[in-house]
C-alpha cells in the first residue's frame, strides 16, 4: 500500500513561520539586533534550537534527553565515558572492585570542587546516591542493587551491592548520578533519608539554581522558552571553550532549520534527514553519525478494556504486519538501522539475530489461527513529538495503514508527552510508540527497562499486574548470569537476553535513527555520547 506524505499543511507552515519570527524577535530583544552568527561573535552565547522535553532540573528527579545534556554539563559524576565508550576517571580518580563484584571502592580526586569552591567529599557522594535511591524516581533503578554506601573518610566511598553487577561502575556515568553539593541542597529542602520521597522539597530551588561540580552552572530557566547555562569559572578540570549556552525552545525541524538560516541559532538538534537534505545554505554544516537511540512500538497485553486478548500469536501478527523498511524510508529517508532486539548495535549482546521480517501473509494466517481474521479496533495513543528525526504522527499513520492489512484498526490519538506518560502508567495503552536513549554504556539497563519481569518499567506498562503470564521466569536468571560474567561470556548472555525480549513481541524496535548534527560554520566538537547525549564541554565555536 502506498503512503503519501501529507503532514505539512499551509496552516502548519504559517504557524511555524510565525513561531520562528517570534523566537527571532525574542532573541533580538535579549541580545540586540541584528541577530547573526552568535557562535562567531566572541562574548555571545552559542544558541541551540531544540524541542526541550525537560521534566525537572533536579538530578534525582529528571528523566529526559535534554535532562541528560543539562545534568552532564552541570554535575560531574564519579566516572565518565570516553568517546570510544571506555570508563575514565572523573570525580573518582581511581576505583577497585572485589572479586565477587559486590563491593566497589572509589578514591576521590582531592582537586574536585563544587562551583561555589567547596571541596567534593565522600559525604556528598553518599548523600547524592542515597537521595537518588530514596526519592524512588524514574532513574532510581540505577541503584536497585545498592545495599549500602559508606564514607569511611573524606576521600573514600565504599558501595556494597546485593548481587554481582559487572556494569555497576559503568552505570555511574549516567547524568542522573551527578554529584550534588549536599550542604547547599540540604539547606534548601534536600533530603536523602529513607523517607526522602515524602520529605524532600528541593526540586523547586533546583529549577533556579544548580549545585554541582561540572563545567557549567545554571544561569536561568524559563519553561517552554529557554534554558541558559554559563561556564563555571571555578571548574576544577579543563575549562570549556564556550562561555554560555542558550537552549531555545523550537518544536520542529523546519523551525529549527529556519532559526539556523537566519542566524538566530548555531546548532539545531532535531532536524530529520529529509529536512537536512534540503539545506543548501553554505554557512550551515550537516553531519550524520550512527547513534544508540531507538524508536519503537509497544504492545500492552494487560491494558484495560481490550476488545480481544493480545496473546503471543496476536502480538506476532502485529509485529509481522509492520513494514519497517517503509517506515524508515518515510520518516528518516533511510538514515537508520533496524534492530533485532531492544539492545542497540555496539552494546554487549546487541545485533544478535535477525530483525523480524515484514510478512503480511504470515500475519493474516496468525490472525486466522487466533480466531480473529475479521480483526478488531485498538486504541493507539502516542506522544505527539518529533524525536531523533522521526515525526511520530507520520510514523503512526503508516503503522495504521500496515495493520489495516490484517484488519486491525488503530484509533490514533496524539497527545502531549505528559498526558501520554500518565495514561501509559495508569490503564496502559494497547499499541503505542515512544523512544529510548541509553543512560550509560551497558545492556542491563535495557533488561531493567524493557524485559518482561517483575519490577521492569515495561512489565508494568504492558499490564503485567493484570496478566502475570507475561512474566518470563528465565529473564531475571539470565540477567543475573550476564552481570556475574565478564567479557565475551557476558556479551553472549546479554545476546540471549536480547533475543528473549524480542520474542516477547511486546517491544517492537522500529529504527535506530542516525544522529543528524546541523550547525553553523565555526561550530565543532559535536558528538553523540552513550551516556550524555551531546557533551557541551567538547564544543568549540569561532
Amino acid at each position: 500500500m502506498s503512503f503519501v506524505r501529507s503532514d505539512i499543511s499551509l496552516g502548519k507552515t504559517r504557524r511555524r513561520t510565525a513561531s520562528v519570527a517570534l523566537a527571532a524577535a525574542l532573541l533580538a530583544s535579549v541580545f540586540g539586533a541584528p541577530i547573526a552568527g552568535f557562535a562567531q561573535d566572541a562574548g555571545k552565547p552559542v544558541v541551540i534550537a531544540r524541542d526541550m522535553d525537560l521534566n525537572s532540573l533536579d538530578p534525582s528527579r529528571a528523566t529526559c534527553d535534554t535532562c541528560q545534556i543539562y545534568l552532564s554539563s552541570v554535575y560531574d559524576r564519579l566516572v565518565d565515558l570516553s568517546p570510544d565508550n571506555k570508563l575514565v576517571p572523573m570525580i573518582a580518580k581511581e576505583w577497585s572492585t572485589s572479586d565477587d563484584q559486590k563491593v566497589v571502592t572509589f578514591k576521590l580526586d582531592p582537586a574536585a570542587k563544587f562551583s561555589d569552591g567547596s571541596p567534593v567529599e565522600a559525604k556528598d557522594v553518599k548523600w547524592t546516591l542515597e537521595r537518588l535511591k530514596n526519592l524512588k524516581g524514574g532513574m532510581a533503578y540505577l541503584l536497585d542493587n545498592v545495599k549500602s554506601i559508606d564514607a569511611p573518610d573524606a576521600a573514600t566511598v565504599v558501595i556494597t551491592l546485593s548481587v554481582a553487577d559487572s556494569e555497576f561502575v559503568g552505570s555511574l556515568t549516567a547524568p542522573y548520578t551527578g554529584i550534588i553539593n549536599s550542604d547547599v541542597v540540604m539547606a534548601h529542602g534536600g533530603d536523602a533519608d529513607a523517607d526522602a520521597s515524602t520529605k524532600d522539597n528541593a526540586e523547586q530551588w533546583l529549577l533556579a539554581n544548580s549545585a554541582g561540580a561540572g563545567p557549567y552552572t545554571l544561569s536561568s530557566y524559563s519553561p517552554n522558552s529557554e534554558l541558559r547555562l554559563k561556564r563555571n569559572e571555578n571548574y576544577w578540570r579543563k575549562k570549556p571553550s564556550v562561555g554560555e549556552f542558550v537552549f531555545l525552545q523550537s518544536k520542529d525541524a523546519v523551525s529549527q532549520t529556519q532559526l539556523l538560516q537566519n542566524g538566530s541559532a548555531d546548532i539545531a538538534m532535531q532536524v530529520d534527514p529529509t529536512t537536512a537534505k534540503d539545506i543548501t545554505d553554505p554557512n550551515i554544516v550537516v553531519e550524520t553519525k550512527p547513534s544508540f537511540n531507538m524508536v519503537y512500538l509497544a504492545v500492552s497485553p494487560g491494558a484495560k478494556n481490550l476488545p480481544h486478548p493480545l496473546d503471543a500469536k496476536i502480538r506476532e501478527a502485529i509485529a509481522s504486519a509492520i513494514d519497517y523498511d517503509g517506515i524508515i524510508d518515510l520518516t528518516v529517508d533511510g538514515k537508520g538501522k533496524r534492530l533485532s532486539s531492544p539492545l542497540p548495535i555496539g552494546f554487549p549482546g546487541g545485533g544478535v539475530g535477525e530483525p523480524i521480517k515484514h510478512d503480511v501473509e504470515k500475519a493474516k494466517k496468525l490472525m486466522a489461527e487466533a480466531g480473529v481474521a475479521d480483526g478488531f479496533t485498538l486504541n493507539a495513543t502516542y506522544p505527539n513529538v518529533n524525536q531523533y528525526g522521526v515525526d511520530y504522527s507520520l510514523m503512526m499513520q503508516k503503522v495504521q495503514q500496515d495493520l489495516a492489512e490484517i484488519n486491525i484498526k488503530l484509533d490514533l490519538q496524539p497527545v502531549e508527552f505528559s498526558v501520554w506518560r500518565e495514561k501509559i502508567n495508569a490503564d496502559g495503552i494497547p499499541v503505542t510508540a515512544v523512544f529510548f536513549a541509553p543512560d550509560y554504556y551497558g545492556s542491563s539497563q535495557y533488561a531493567q527497562y524493557f524485559a518482561m519481569m517483575d519490577g521492569s518499567v515495561w512489565y508494568k506498562r504492558s499490564g503485567g499486574k493484570n496478566d502475570p503470564t507475561l512474566a518470563n521466569p528465565e529473564t531475571p536468571k539470565l540477567l543475573a548470569e550476564a552481570l556475574s560474567a565478564k567479557g565475551d561470556e557476558s556479551s553472549k548472555l546479554f545476546g540471549k537476553l536480547g533475543e528473549m525480549m524480542a520474542n516477547d513481541r511486546v517491544i517492537l524496535p522500529i529504527v535506530s535513527p542516525d544522529a543528524v548534527f546541523v550547525s553553523r560554520k565555526g561550530v565543532s566538537g559535536l558528538r553523540f555520547s552513550a551516556c550524555c547525549n551531546i557533551v557541551l564541554s567538547d564544543i568549540t565555536a569561532k
